[in-house]
């Protein structure tokens, strides 16, 4: 088992410019409202209740910024598609991701996460096709392994990764509630964000 990546809370703020100016490289991560991202960020950090977790999509409204030590950061985005939050606020949500992901210069890794239950959504691919548009650096990370049934797995995997328009080696598969693949993903992380 590979070490729990040190993640702790600092700070939430409306817009990428209110963010801490800490030059430290960061890893965002992205995704379909009710994706898991909150339990994917607990998960790497083996500690349950660091980032708020709820059934209900779009819990997540603000950027969260988790410090990794001193030498990098994990940013969590809000989840984008239905979320159970006022219109208004949603409609803050893309100039705000957008902002983020296309002016932030700390920025070296965008995590996409994609349902693996459900496999890609509409919008998922639109991330993914736009990320692609402005040549910004991502890896697809599909969640929740433990709930696909293993007899379909192999299929899933690869239908999955034809539709992210990806080989099924290129994506990395997970989960939050069985520690599947977390270890690889922490190695990830800790390679985005070592200098080179």
């Amino acid at each position: 088992m590979s070490t729990p990546l040190a993640l702790q809370f600092v700070t939430s703020a409306a817009t990428a410019d209110q963010l801490p100016s800490t030059g430290v490289p960061e890893v965002a991560v992205v995704g379909r409202s009710n994706v898991g991202k909150s339990s994917l960020i607990n998960a790497l950090s083996n500690h349950k209740g660091l980032a708020k977790v709820s059934k209900t999509p779009g819990r997540t409204q603000l950027i969260n910024y988790f410090a990794l030590g001193e030498r990098a950061a994990v940013i969590d985005l809000p989840g984008y598609g239905f979320a159970n939050a006022p219109a208004k606020v949603r409609a803050a949500w893309q100039p705000m991701i957008e902002g983020y992901l296309l002016g932030r210069d700390e920025l070296v890794m965008i995590m996409v996460l994609v349902d693996g239950e459900i496999g890609p959504t509409k919008l998922d691919v639109q991330m993914l096709d736009w990320l692609r548009s402005y040549g910004r650096p991502h890896t697809v990370v599909a969640t929740k392994h433990d709930k696909v049934k293993s007899s379909v797995r192999d299929k899933r995997k690869k239908d999955l990764a034809a539709k992210c328009d990806l080989e099924p080696r290129d994506v990395v598969w997970v989960s939050a509630a069985k520690h599947v693949g977390i270890d690889r993903l922490r190695d990830l992380v800790r390679t985005w964000v070592e200098p080179s």
